[in-house]
């Protein structure tokens, strides 16, 4: 599917970067994603959904590849196991339940955090093992659930997220998180989108785009003598990803009068052709 073509469908799967593939069961229930280019991940969750009833519910997005991976290693010593799962993605979260169902608050507000500061993270329902449920307690010598590991360490639980969400060093903790003079994308995305009256966030530069949509969104506002600033998309994936889900517009180009998001080219051509476009992003704001 093209998301700039289809952004409908990108949004109702969730598609917040490409590449991104969703498994589906025969009756259009979406059942796992996987996103980014990945394809050793891409054959291992084929595979494992291959091997479900049809009538299996949904699991979360690397919940069940981590099961996988646990379960392939061979290796009957339980420290084994558990070493191998902490270490599984940079950052793992132990929880009750998935990314998409959290089966207690803790678990829940575990999720929210993580998502709100956009970490990439792997999760493993322990409700669902006994074994690793039991023995993480002693393995990392901390008794409840959730349990946060960066690195293979443990962090803590949603307490110890919490206060250092507060004091500012949860990000610092994250890989490739913001240490102490950069700003949290946020922030960087708040910048960027008023950092000019109108900006427009494309793929290439006005002189050279990279793709049609971005050709003819310059074209629209450069006829309509409209000045503007650029962002080239291409160059920071950080900024390209996070902007999606700041905004809540999952494709490009993008644009923004004083802060605010106007739209894509469909938007743009529409205030273009009933003669507002000047008047809409000088208003806005």
């Amino acid at each position: 599917v093209n998301t700039d073509v289809c952004p409908g469908i990108a949004t109702s799967l969730g598609a917040d970067q490409v590449p991104f593939a969703a498994f589906l069961n025969p009756r259009g229930v979406k059942l796992d994603v996987l996103a980014g280019a990945d394809p050793p991940k891409l054959v291992e969750r084929v595979k494992a959904l291959s091997s479900r009833p049809l009538d299996a519910p949904p699991v979360s997005a690397k919940a069940s590849a981590a099961a996988a991976a646990a379960e392939a290693t061979g290796n009957e010593d339980l420290n084994g196991r558990l070493k191998d799962l902490v270490n599984f993605s940079p950052v793992m979260l132990f929880m009750k339940g998935s990314k998409v169902e959290p089966f207690c608050k803790f678990s829940k507000q575990a999720v929210e955090m993580l998502n709100r500061h956009n970490v990439e993270y792997s999760t493993f329902d322990i409700m669902k093992d006994e074994e690793i449920r039991a023995g993480l307690k002693d393995y990392s010598n901390w008794k409840t659930y959730p349990q946060l590991y960066v690195g293979g360490e443990l962090m803590g639980g949603v307490d110890v997220m919490k206060e250092m969400d507060e004091d500012g060093t949860f990000m610092e903790a994250m890989p490739g998180g913001t240490p102490g003079g950069e700003k949290p994308l946020q922030e960087r995305l708040k910048d960027l989108i008023s950092s000019n009256d109108v900006m427009l966030f494309m793929k290439g530069n006005p002189d050279t785009p990279k793709c049609g949509f971005s050709g003819k969104i310059v074209g629209l506002l450069t006829e309509h003598d409209i000045k503007f600033s650029t962002f080239d998309i291409l160059e920071d994936d950080e900024v390209r990803q996070g902007l999606k889900e700041y905004s809540n517009w999952p494709t490009y180009p993008q644009v923004y009068a004083k802060g605010k998001l106007i739209g894509g080219l469909d938007i743009i051509k529409e205030l273009a052709d009933e003669g507002s476009l000047r008047e809409e992003l000088q208003a806005e704001g």
